[in-house]
């Protein structure tokens, strides 16, 4: 019986030469992987960069998530923070540190979620270069690079009174996702979170599989939004930010929150939706996806229909975490 190929058994130059035809092309790129670093074009003259970390454990668990699954989340995760300051995402650069033992199917499937995560969310944006290594915990590392065309980014610091407050995106999902298969499986258990994805998919995949509005970020920097971010943590707890950087308040409306989203409680405090806040002068007519969920008012924090509103949980990788890996 033939062993099965690691990254141990083909050592790095292997494992490159088998990943790299599997991995996007992006459309800016003048020079890709396999030199010592990657050129890619900015014809705008400025760069939007972004980087993002997922250590098996705290961000996911192998249990649950599939290679495929990470490699979609990872270039998820970090496309959405491009498309949050009004940018196009461009490149991608991936850094990923794997036990010895690792499969090299398991990379080769993980190469494969970057490619259909960047094509599905982005097309046109692919990756440039990387780095591996070997760690005993399987930790991932992205890099994105976005272009603004010519456009001043938007911030999280624009937010004026009046402005309507609006929403791309799902809410609660991913939080219904992440609690139905603890639920389920305590301790993470990939038959009963296969069973899940039959039984539950929509949530399960707003988890596993996130899919964040890219496009609109763009249409939201065009239509004159004047402040944004990426619902990454929870809405409750990144409307605070923005609130906080623009020196406001967002009042929103607990009927417009709920309305498509799994729970009003998740849709405040859960996290990991990577959908887009922003808010928009008023009278403009809302672009892609967005729809009006509250209003921007003066004071501070968020409220709910006129009244304050404590955020009770979203996601915090210092405060959240079990200690579990699974």
């Amino acid at each position: 019986m033939t062993s099965p190929e690691t990254l141990g058994s083909l050592g790095e130059s292997q494992v490159l030469a088998r990943i790299f035809p599997r991995l996007p092309a992006a459309a800016a790129e003048l020079l890709g992987p396999g030199d010592d670093a990657a050129v890619v074009a900015a014809p705008d003259g400025r760069v939007v960069i972004t980087t993002d970390m997922m250590v098996h454990g705290p961000d996911f668990r192998l249990a649950w998530s599939t290679a495929h699954d990470l490699g979609w989340t990872a270039a998820a995760s970090n496309l959405s923070d491009i498309a949050a300051m009004g940018a196009v995402p461009t490149a991608l650069v991936v850094a990923l540190a794997a036990p010895v033992d690792t499969g090299i199917d398991f990379l080769e499937q993980f190469a494969d979620g970057l490619r259909d995560g960047c094509h599905a969310l982005s097309p046109g944006c692919g990756v440039v270069g990387g780095d591996l290594s070997v760690s005993d915990t399987l930790t991932i590392a992205v890099t994105a690079f976005g272009d603004l065309e010519g456009r001043a980014p938007v911030t999280r610091a624009g937010a004026r009174v009046g402005d309507v407050v609006a929403v791309s995106g799902v809410l609660g999902a991913a939080a219904q996702g992440l609690a139905l298969l603890f639920a389920s499986a305590p301790a993470p258990d990939a038959a009963a979170a296969a069973a899940l994805r039959r039984e539950h998919p929509a949530a399960v995949a707003a988890q596993l599989t996130p899919r964040p509005p890219i496009a609109d970020g763009r249409a939201a920097a065009r239509a004159g939004a004047t402040a944004m971010l990426d619902l990454s943590d929870g809405l409750a707890i990144d409307a605070r930010r923005l609130a906080r950087a623009s020196a406001v308040a967002l009042d929103l409306s607990a009927v417009e929150v709920a309305r498509g989203s799994a729970a009003p409680t998740l849709a405040l405090d859960g996290g990991e939706d990577h959908s887009l806040l922003a808010t928009f002068p008023p009278g403009i007519a809302l672009p892609g996806g967005f729809r009006a969920i509250g209003t921007v008012v003066a004071g501070e924090g968020v409220l709910v229909d006129g009244v304050p509103y404590l955020e009770r949980s979203g996601w915090d990788p210092y405060a959240g975490w079990d200690g579990a890996a699974g």
